[in-house]
């Protein structure tokens, strides 16, 4: 643990909530001393992350926190690509330029094994630097698993939250079908085939991260992409599990997607089913629930958003999220927890619930408070339930997205990818397919030296 004096501004600073802090003197009451003292004065903290709308919803706030603690803040936004390997370099060869970073979550337990992240703990469990109600234990357990070493250590609090759901779009053809919405794998097989084609409409639409879609279908049915992740990491992508889910996959999208479907992104597969051009997409939820939420989009009267269909081996929908971290080398390490402190307080989060209705946030507090829950219930449908439950599985009983926290995974990825693609486009079965994408992985970790038992 940090070993720190205990000074007049350390307990000044520890002792009002930044958040409080603004809120209380906007309100016309005095104002605390840490909105008085600006302990950081002159200091330019400097933070980098991929470009994501809560970024561009923090900057609304920004001016408030550095007008109480005198820094100045700048965030480095850039493409998810860009930055992975930007961010990924500068960690790896010890670089400071950064203060802060968001922690990938496809990267992290990569950054956490090499240690190029400070212990967080250090800061968020020391009374000096952070009050009780803060409550480092708020953050929802499926969504911290990918930020803690095997110690328990934690190396990144997270800002966002992925759960994967199911979007119907046009639960009318389903009607017109005469079939219900989907519940298995195999009722999903036959209302998209029922669905497809009908009022020019595609049965199923997903985008181009295959290695985001692919694994719950694996999952369900009874297959993994590691045969033991994360302690036996040899890949599994030609077992009779794999290559089934993948051919159902992919399946889907040869034959029931839009035209040009293999190459969508998440915007255009957005956009599909905004416009009710597609019925079932299954994504995180801050991709689907729009269908019901978003002003533009056309099919919010009737849209549905449940949980993702189960495989015959159970209910394993995917769920991800991004964290925020402090590089081991960083300058200011004090002010850049001082910024996440802010950034991720259960005030400042109910501001951007109640101001942006963002919802993809993870603490167990502002998904229960009951104004996140009314915004969350939209035309009857509780998302706020959905979202949490899904967050919830990976920390319950078996880690299932275990997988995704292997710090060699991004070794992995790009064979997962061009094996679906190689089925979806009809160029091979699935089972030679993935037999090629096994020899990659394969042949791609033993050059990074990792240690599979074939």
């Amino acid at each position: 643990m940090l070993k720190r004096k205990i000074t007049r501004r350390s307990m000044l600073r520890t002792g009002a909530g930044a958040l409080g802090a603004v809120a209380i003197a906007k309100s016309g009451f005095p104002a605390p001393a840490i909105a008085q003292s600006k302990p950081f004065d002159g200091l330019t903290l400097k933070g980098a992350s991929f470009q994501h709308g809560f970024f561009t919803i923090l900057q609304n706030y920004i001016p408030e926190f550095e007008e109480m603690t005198g820094m100045k803040v700048e965030i480095a936004l850039s493409s998810f690509p860009v930055y992975n390997q930007q961010a990924d370099l500068e960690l790896s060869t010890g670089g400071d330029a950064f203060d802060f970073v968001n922690v990938t979550f496809i990267l992290g337990a990569r950054w956490v094994a090499a240690n190029l992240l400070a212990n967080l703990d250090d800061f968020s469990r020391n009374p000096e630097f952070t009050p009780a109600d803060w409550d480092p234990d708020d953050f929802v357990e499926g969504a911290q698993v990918p930020y803690r070493d095997a110690a328990g250590n934690t190396f990144g609090y997270s800002w966002e939250g992925g759960a994967m759901v199911m979007g119907v779009g046009r639960p009318d053809l389903l009607k017109k079908a005469g079939v219900g919405v989907p519940t298995t794998f195999e009722e999903l097989m036959n209302a998209v085939e029922a669905v497809h084609g009908m009022e020019d409409t595609a049965g199923y639409v997903a985008f181009n991260l295959h290695h985001w879609n692919l694994p719950p279908y694996v999952h369900g049915f009874g297959g993994d992409l590691f045969k033991d992740p994360p302690n036996n990491i040899t890949p599994t992508l030609d077992s009779p599990e794999t290559v089934q889910g993948a051919d159902f996959y992919a399946r889907l999208l040869r034959e029931f997607g839009p035209q040009g479907a293999l190459g969508f992104t998440e915007d255009q597969a957005k956009q599909t089913m905004l416009d009710g051009r597609a019925v079932f997409n299954v994504h995180a939820s801050s991709w689907v629930t729009p269908i019901l939420t978003d002003p533009n989009s056309k099919v919010s009267d009737q849209a549905i958003v449940t949980r993702m269909p189960a495989g015959p081996a159970g209910d394993f929908p995917a769920s991800n999220s991004q964290g925020l971290g402090i590089p081991k080398n960083a300058k200011n390490k004090e002010a850049a927890w001082e910024f996440i402190k802010w950034a991720l307080s259960r005030e400042l989060s109910m501001r951007i619930v109640n101001d942006f209705k963002h919802f993809s946030l993870v603490r167990r507090s502002v998904i229960d408070d009951p104004e996140y829950r009314a915004l969350n219930l939209v035309k009857g449908q509780d998302l706020a339930s959905l979202y949490l439950g899904v967050l919830e599985l990976p920390g319950q009983g078996r880690n299932y997205m275990a997988y995704r926290t292997v710090k060699e995974f991004p070794q992995i990825g790009d064979p997962v990818n061009k094996g679906v693609e190689r089925i979806a486009s009809g160029q091979m079965s699935a089972a030679e397919s993935m037999k090629i994408a096994q020899e990659e992985a394969v042949n791609n970790l033993r050059r990074v030296g990792a240690k599979i038992d074939l």
